[in-house]
């Protein structure tokens, strides 16, 4: 959704769960999450400074490829695997400081639309538009169990369902930066929306705001 958004308006997208899935995959290569799932915390803050996270363009429509020390790991970070570690890689207050920087560094400029978990409350507390987008956990489980599918990943459903319900519990309840609805987002309920509609009520919703912005101009 963000990243159609982004093509239409000829804005550039950020895809902040990218990110935050490098380090995670980074963190599972290197051995710093057991096989219980327990972080060596340490390791992970230590490699911080090492890490350089970046996109590339890899389609007309806006679409990328995530690059994790200038290699392509677009593939290797929509595994389960990195899907299970990711919220307690991410809970890390230290690889949030990192990461939020950086974003915020790539916003700069402005002209971005970006995703998240925390984008409208942390990253960009002053943004000229934020959208809340939600769904049914299962509504969401089964979207990301087709587009796992179409990838050609072997995945069972329940797992799948079983992510989504516990990254949820872990990105709401933890201390730093937690999910949650910015108090001046706009919601957005899309369970039974097709993507055309959704693009529609979004390019709208952006147009009002553009609109708004150079009211004030």
């Amino acid at each position: 959704m963000a990243r159609r958004l982004a093509a239409a308006i000829s804005y550039r997208y950020i895809d902040s769960g990218a990110m935050y899935r490098a380090v995670t995959l980074y963190a599972l290569e290197h051995g710093m999450v057991g096989d219980d799932g327990s972080l060596d915390v340490k390791a992970i803050i230590n490699a911080l400074p090492d890490l350089n996270i970046d996109f590339a363009p890899a389609g007309a429509d806006g679409r990328q490829h995530t690059l994790l020390n200038g290699r392509d790991v677009e593939a290797d970070i929509r595994t389960l695997r990195v899907s299970d570690s990711v919220s307690p890689v991410a809970a890390v207050p230290e690889v949030r400081h990192a990461l939020v920087a950086m974003q915020q560094a790539m916003g700069e400029q402005g002209g971005i639309v970006m995703d998240g978990r925390d984008i409208g409350t942390t990253v960009f507390p002053l943004a000229e538009l934020k959208i809340y987008v939600n769904a049914p956990a299962r509504t969401r489980a089964e979207r990301r169990y087709r587009e796992m599918l179409e990838k050609g990943l072997e995945v069972d459903f329940d797992d799948v369902l079983a992510n989504v319900t516990e990254r949820d519990h872990i990105d709401m309840t933890r201390e730093e930066s937690p999910l949650r609805r910015a108090d001046d987002a706009i919601d957005l309920d899309n369970t039974t929306m097709t993507l055309e509609e959704q693009d529609a009520w979004l390019l709208e919703k952006f147009r009002e705001a553009e609109a708004r912005c150079h009211g004030k101009n």
